[in-house]
C-alpha cells in the first residue's frame, strides 16, 4: 500500500496513540482482574509518560545524531515488545512497570515526527501537517475507547495488548521500508532545512534552548493542556460505568468526545496556515475548556446527564485548537534552527509531566470530595495559567503561517 511518507508517521503516531487510550477502558477489567486501585489506576493513566517527564529534552537534543527515521522505528519496537510483556503480568506492579518501558517506545515514536515531517513536507504546507500531527493523540485515543471494549469481551485485556504490539511492529517495519532514510533525505533536506552546525555539542543546543522564553510558554503551555485532557477523557469510561452504562456504551461514548478533539486540531491548522493568530486561538481553546469542564461536573448539573456529556465533547473539541497551535508554533519557538528538536523535545517533556500528575491528581480528589464534583476547581486552574502563558507568547500571523 503506497503511503506519502509524511502521512504515515502521522500514521505511526496514531499507532503509538492506541497504546494510550487501551488503558482507560481496560481500567474496570484490570481492577476486577488484579485489584488495581483508583489511585494506581490514575498511575496507569499516567506511568507511560514518565519516560517523557524525565529525559524527552536530552532525547530531542540527540535527535539529529540519533537519526529522526531510527528513532520512530525504534519506539515502536520497544512499545509492541512492552505489550508482549503483559502475556506474564499477574499483579499492578509488573503492569506499572511495563507502562513505563511503553513511555520510553512512545517517547521515541512521537517526539521525533514533528521535525521528520518538517523534512518530509515543503515548508508553504507544514502548518497543515503539524496540524494533522497534532491529531495523533486523539485519534489513537478515540480508535481504542471505540474498539478496545468489544476486543476485550472476546480476547480479555492480554489479548488487545498482544493486538496493538502487532500493530506496532508492523508499522515500524512499514516506517522502515516507505519512509526515506536520513542520507536520502539530506539532498532534499538541505533545500528547505537548514543544516544544525556540526561543531556544536548537544548541551550547547540544551541550554541555548532552556535559557530562551518562547520554548518554556511553549511548553508550559502545552502540559496545562495535557494534563487536564487526558485527566477528564481518561475517566469518562469508569464514571459513566459508575453512573449505570455498559462498558461498551461507556467506550463509544468517550470515543466520540476523544475523537472530535481532531476536529480542533485541524482547523486550528488551517486557521494558521490562512494567517490567524495563534494566540487567539489559544484563548478560545482555554476558556472554553474551562467552562466546559464546570458544566460537566459541577453539582447543578447533576440531573443533566445529556447537558453533561455536550459540555464534555465541547471541552475536547475546541480544546483541540490548543495543540494544533502549539504543535504548529513549537518549530517557530526554537531559539535557531538548529535547536527545533531540543524545543520539541522540551514542549514534549513539560507535556509528559503534566500528564504525569493530572490524572493521579483528580482521581486524588475526586476519592477525599466522595464523586467528581469539584474536578473543574482543578481543570479549571490549569486553563487559567495556560491563559496568562498564551498572552505572552509573541508570535506573529507571518510566523505562524510559515
Amino acid at each position: 500500500m503506497r503511503i506519502e511518507p509524511a502521512l504515515l508517521v502521522i500514521l505511526s503516531g496514531i499507532v503509538a496513540a492506541l497504546h494510550i487510550g487501551k488503558m482507560p477502558v481496560a481500567i474496570p477489567v484490570l481492577r476486577d482482574a488484579l485489584g488495581v486501585t483508583l489511585v494506581e489506576a490514575g498511575f496507569l493513566l499516567a506511568t507511560v509518560q514518565l519516560a517523557g517527564m524525565c529525559v524527552a529534552v536530552f532525547v530531542g537534543t540527540a535527535t539529529d545524531s540519533l537519526g529522526l527515521r531510527r528513532s520512530v522505528i525504534t519506539g515502536q519496537a520497544i512499545l509492541g515488545l512492552a505489550s508482549v510483556g503483559s502475556l506474564w503480568v499477574e499483579q499492578p506492579g509488573s503492569l506499572l512497570l511495563l507502562r513505563g518501558l511503553e513511555g520510553v517506545g512512545f517517547l521515541l515514536s512521537v517526539l521525533p515526527a514533528p521535525g521528520l515531517i518538517r523534512q518530509l513536507v515543503p515548508m508553504s504546507q507544514l502548518a497543515r501537517y503539524l496540524g494533522l500531527w497534532g491529531t495523533y493523540m486523539a485519534t489513537g485515543a478515540s480508535i481504542a475507547l471505540l474498539c478496545a471494549p468489544a476486543v476485550m469481551t472476546f480476547v480479555g485485556w492480554k489479548g488487545l495488548w498482544i493486538l496493538l504490539a502487532a500493530f506496532s511492529l508492523g508499522v515500524a517495519l512499514w516506517v522502515r521500508l516507505a519512509v526515506p532514510s536520513d542520507a536520502q533525505r539530506a539532498g532534499a533536506a538541505s533545500a528547505t532545512v537548514a543544516v544544525p552546525a556540526g561543531g556544536e555539542r548537544w548541551w550547547q543546543r540544551l541550554r541555548l534552548t532552556l535559557t530562551s522564553r518562547e520554548p518554556w510558554r511553549v511548553a508550559v503551555a502545552f502540559s496545562m493542556y495535557s494534563s487536564q485532557w487526558l485527566a477528564v477523557i481518561g475517566f469518562l469510561p469508569a464514571i459513566y460505568e459508575q453512573a449505570g452504562f455498559s462498558g461498551s456504551t461507556a467506550g463509544a461514548l468517550t470515543a466520540l468526545a476523544c475523537f472530535v478533539n481532531v476536529a480542533g486540531s485541524i482547523a486550528a491548522g488551517r486557521l494558521l496556515h490562512r494567517g490567524f493568530c495563534a494566540r487567539h486561538l489559544l484563548y478560545v481553546g482555554y476558556l472554553s475548556m474551562a467552562l466546559a469542564t464546570f458544566l460537566a461536573y459541577a453539582q447543578w448539573t447533576s440531573d443533566a446527564p445529556v447537558l453533561r456529556y455536550l459540555a464534555v465533547v465541547m471541552f475536547s473539541a475546541i480544546g483541540g485548537l490548543i495543540p494544533g497551535a502549539l504543535f504548529s508554533l513549537a518549530v517557530h519557538a526554537a531559539p535557531s534552527e538548529r535547536t527545533v528538536s531540543t524545543t520539541v523535545g522540551w514542549m514534549q517533556q513539560c507535556s509528559s509531566t503534566g500528564q504525569f500528575f493530572g490524572p493521579p491528581a483528580v482521581a486524588w480528589l475526586a476519592a477525599e470530595a466522595g464523586g467528581w464534583h469539584w474536578t473543574w476547581v482543578a481543570t479549571g486552574a490549569t486553563s487559567v495559567i495556560g491563559l496568562l502563558l498564551a498572552r505572552g507568547l509573541n508570535f506573529n500571523r507571518q510566523a505562524a503561517a510559515r
